[in-house]
């Protein structure tokens, strides 16, 4: 599977810093998406659900210190802030927030596009590999830094909700995550209670991945809790 280019959600009020972002990272391959409040990129971050955030301080409806603390609530995805405040408190206030980097303005692209490409590389952990046991089916492979899932030697396509569903269950793999936690790792806030969806897109993974479906080897039912990727 191929996975989709990496989902950039850009949320910066200035229209010409916003340009300039947009058109260099998707010189770059990247898909990016703008919201130019804090609250929109906070409605935009559980829409899109991107994989990096670069973030503006300095917005007109919050500061964005607020809107870190606020996607920390739900969601562990990188935030790269870019901001003119260059003070060491006004650094170590965004950090202890949960900014995961920080890049004071005026700033060199290089070293953004740098700094993405890491925080890319921490999310995506390291490879998950779960052996077959006895089913046949040669193991399932995740690689989620080349977002790319096989079962043996078949490579199997997945659409994007599938991938971002298994990839949470393979960062923590042999853990159980509750439906809860799923609902916003993959879906956002706003579907804390739809637990059909994850009724749906368990079957689906299941059909692609599983020898029997009905006995699943890899994707784990906790009855009443959650599901985990068994390893």
């Amino acid at each position: 599977m191929p996975g989709p280019n990496p989902v950039v959600l850009v949320i910066e009020d200035d229209p010409p810093m916003r340009r300039f972002l947009r058109t260099s990272l998707r010189s770059q391959g990247f898909q990016v998406y703008e919201a130019d409040t804090g609250n929109r990129g906070i409605i935009e971050a559980g829409l899109r659900r991107p994989e990096v955030v670069v973030l503006d301080l300095g917005l007109p409806d919050r500061d964005g210190v607020e809107v870190v603390k606020a996607l920390r609530e739900w969601t562990l995805l990188p935030i790269i802030v870019l901001s003119a405040r260059s003070t060491e408190e006004h650094k170590i206030e965004a950090l202890d927030a949960g900014a995961d980097d920080y890049l004071t303005k005026p700033f060199g692209i290089g070293e953004l596009l740098a700094r993405i490409r890491v925080a890319l590389r921490r999310s995506a952990g390291v490879t998950v590999n779960v052996p077959d046991e006895g089913g046949g089916g040669g193991g399932l492979r995740i690689d989620l830094l080349r977002r790319t899932v096989a079962v043996g030697e078949r490579e199997i396509r997945l659409t994007p909700t599938e991938y971002r569903l298994l990839a949470a269950l393979a960062r923590h793999a042999g853990k159980v995550l509750t439906h809860r936690q799923l609902l916003l790792e993959v879906w956002g806030p706003s579907h804390v209670e739809d637990c059909h969806y994850l009724r749906i897109y368990m079957s689906q993974l299941r059909q692609k991945l599983e020898t029997d479906p009905a006995k699943p080897e890899y994707l784990i039912t906790e009855s009443g809790v959650g599901y985990r990727l068994k390893v």
